[in-house]
């Protein structure tokens, strides 16, 4: 699989990543509803089986589940086919379940220990803040710079390999990048969701900030396996149900126009909807890769074929055009 430079590590990484979000399983506030342990490791090593070689999770994704779930799947992987492991910080959890944002340096330096403990390794290969924005009244993005010299310390102290941000603007990038190199920028990106490419994928270009970008099929929309009725029998605690617009009406409908004219297009090459929606967001010289989440071996084997399928200019053109009249 083609392999792109992440930013200013070393790392080579398949054009796309396999996303741990939805391994988490169900039973907190942004769950994707009942999941297989087993199938979410089957998928694991389907994704390497098949040349990804980098997963992205989070502590809070599952409340520390789908980080377990992660290192037991990459405990029957031989150390020659080890993926590299991106995590994340700054959301925390309470004994009831309850999510807060907490960028204080001892709160983020607990994490990265729980981390560490959850996934079994020594050092995480890269470390990223998940927001970066405080609740409650105090302003936002108040403790960025305090909480990037803490990331900075613990690389410094070999706890991680190297630091970057998810959900930052242009400014917020600006700010911590005073203080340490910023290697990646984990922002949201698809044919739905465009308002990264104004300002902050030209900043990522400038600096030389590695882009991995999240979502790129809309979790899951434009996959080309969503219908309407599959969406009305989502579990009750999928987060999609009441949190993702695009999920809901008005919006829906137009959504899944959109997924049909993608369809024929894809078949023009043997693709789907989905692979299409990833490729699309692949076309732009500042995305590194694309976050892919699964819960199955089937759904990889099912996108797999964005990492080399390229969409020719008068395709990238005739997308502009459904893009401007949906």
């Amino acid at each position: 699989m083609q392999t792109r430079k992440l930013g200013n590590t070393e790392f080579q990484i398949s054009a796309i990543g396999l996303g741990a979000w939805a391994m988490g399983g169900g039973g907190w506030t942004f769950g994707w509803g009942p999941q297989d342990d087993s199938e979410s490791i089957a998928a694991i090593h389907r994704a390497l089986d098949l040349g990804i070689n980098w997963i992205d999770t989070a502590a809070v994704y599952g409340l520390g589940r789908s980080e377990q779930v992660v290192a037991r799947a990459l405990a029957e992987v031989p150390s020659s086919n080890r993926p590299l492991v991106f995590t994340k910080c700054s959301l925390v959890w309470d004994e009831r379940g309850s999510i807060s944002h907490n960028l204080e340096p001892a709160s983020l330096r607990k994490e990265v220990e729980s981390s560490l403990e959850r996934l079994r390794v020594e050092t995480i290969d890269l470390y990223q803040i998940h927001w970066p924005n405080f609740t409650g009244g105090e302003s936002p993005s108040q403790g960025i710079e305090a909480a990037w010299q803490t990331l900075a310390e613990m690389k410094k102290a070999g706890k991680i390999r190297y630091i970057g941000v998810s959900n930052f603007n242009a400014r917020e990038l600006e700010r911590v990048g005073r203080i340490a190199p910023v290697s990646s920028l984990q922002p949201p990106y698809s044919m739905l969701r465009r308002g990264v490419e104004a300002e902050i994928l030209p900043y990522c270009a400038a600096h030389k900030v590695g882009v991995i970008v999240y979502s790129p099929m809309q979790s899951g929309l434009l996959s080309g396996t969503m219908t309407r009725e599959r969406i009305a029998a989502l579990p009750k605690d999928d987060w999609r149900l009441t949190k993702a617009p695009e999920f809901q009406e008005p919006r829906l409908s137009r959504n899944l126009l959109l997924v049909e004219q993608l369809r024929t297009i894809g078949k023009r090459h043997g693709c789907s909807p989905g692979e299409v929606a990833i490729a699309w967001t692949l076309r732009r010289p500042e995305v590194t890769a694309a976050i892919v989440g699964a819960r199955r071996p089937s759904q990889v084997e099912g996108f797999i074929g964005a990492a080399g399928f390229r969409l020719s200019n008068e395709e990238l053109d005739e997308i502009e055009r459904l893009l401007s009249t949906s």
